[in-house]
């Protein structure tokens, strides 16, 4: 029996756990978007909502600060946080299906390191770090910097791919935290190659966060994040088949290493805009991934990947709202709050796991 025709059986007992599945992601859809605007409403000025959605939809509001407030610094925000967010979900998602490990993330597997490293290369090698180098060269700035994360996350990602055939999850995992580690070092050898004033501003950059794009940067990173999201919708049922095994999607014509390719390029895009604009994301891929299949309760990729990315946006969005509370002494940072999440996340996938149990075991 094919794959397509075995989840197209039993229609009748299937169409009411659809049905509810429907439900739970138009819920997790409706906190994402009461989050968007809480986003846009919250913060150290704090906007009733009523001039939020007339400075959205008509450009005015009862002042004109909060308009400014709303259209310059709050929306660029709430979109990158939305966008990076279902960006690092999918990539989480397809990371764990590429490598059958329920706890592959980019962070984790120093895909994310990658990136920053393919950054810090570029802008020492123009004698810029940071913020100073997209100052510099404006919308190239922006382009290249991106190209570059894209490429350093790539050369982990192609290194992890060829040794996961022949190395253990457990062995993979460290192998990834080692390549991880091994980018920082070199990173931060590179700094000594540019003044203090530099290194500050590259520093700046570095710190993961979902305020510093600029509607400039998100006209690279919206439709760059929006066209990748629409072509892995393609990859969902070979997902699906090589969830089964190679051979056995082999036999049912999938081009395996073509599949296994496009998901290593999509991934790496993924994790290379989101790095080059908001920094080394930490654990927002694994956290979307688990709740997603926890929300799905089943291995379709058809449903799993818009899952994991509307779970990935909705987090994206809660995370910086949390950052950006108007509270007294606040000094929450975005991988902290994820970290309070993910962390345990991984904690409790790693001692639960039946597949990692078995590899230790052998």
């Amino acid at each position: 029996m094919s794959l397509d025709v075995a989840m197209q059986s039993a229609p009748t007992e299937a169409n009411p756990r659809k049905v509810f599945l429907g439900l739970r992601l138009a819920l997790v859809a409706v906190v994402g978007v009461i989050l968007f605007v809480a986003e846009l409403s919250i913060g150290a000025a704090a906007i009733p909502v009523l001039d939020v959605f007339q400075a959205l939809t008509t450009g005015e509001a009862s002042s004109q600060v909060w308009i400014n407030i709303i259209w310059e610094f709050r929306l660029p925000r709430a979109l990158n946080a939305a966008v990076s967010g279902a960006a690092l979900g999918a990539a989480g998602i397809m990371l764990q299906a590429l490598f059958r490990n329920p706890l592959a993330d980019p962070y984790i597997l120093g895909i994310v390191h990658g990136a920053r490293l393919g950054a810090a290369i570029l802008v020492v090698a123009t004698g810029l770090a940071g913020n100073a180098f997209l100052l510099r060269f404006g919308l190239i700035g922006d382009a290249g910097l991106a190209v570059a994360s894209v490429v350093g996350g790539l050369v982990v990602l192609f290194i992890l791919s060829a040794l996961s055939s022949r190395i253990s999850i457990v062995t993979l995992l460290l192998v990834g935290l080692m390549l991880g580690y091994f980018s920082i070092g070199l990173m931060n050898a590179l700094m000594h190659f540019v003044d203090e004033s530099h290194a500050k501003a590259f520093k700046a950059w570095d710190d993961a966060s979902f305020a510093g794009a600029t509607w400039q940067q998100l006209k690279i990173l919206v439709p760059g994040i929006l066209a990748g999201l629409a072509a892995i919708a393609f990859l969902a049922k070979p997902l699906n088949a090589m969830l089964l095994g190679d051979r056995y999607a082999a036999s049912m014509g999938i081009p395996v290493g073509c599949i296994k390719l496009a998901v290593l390029a999509a991934t790496g895009w993924f994790c290379g805009m989101v790095t080059a604009f908001c920094g080394p994301v930490a654990f927002l891929g694994l956290v979307a991934a688990h709740i997603a299949r926890g929300l799905v309760g089943a291995s379709d990729h058809r449903v799993l990947l818009p899952a994991a990315a509307l779970l990935g946006s909705t987090v994206g969005l809660a995370a910086d709202l949390v950052t950006h509370l108007p509270l007294e002494h606040h000094i929450f940072h975005l991988n902290a709050v994820i970290g309070l999440v993910g962390a345990p996340v991984a904690l409790f996938v790693l001692l639960r796991s039946r597949a990692l149990r078995s590899w230790e075991g052998s």
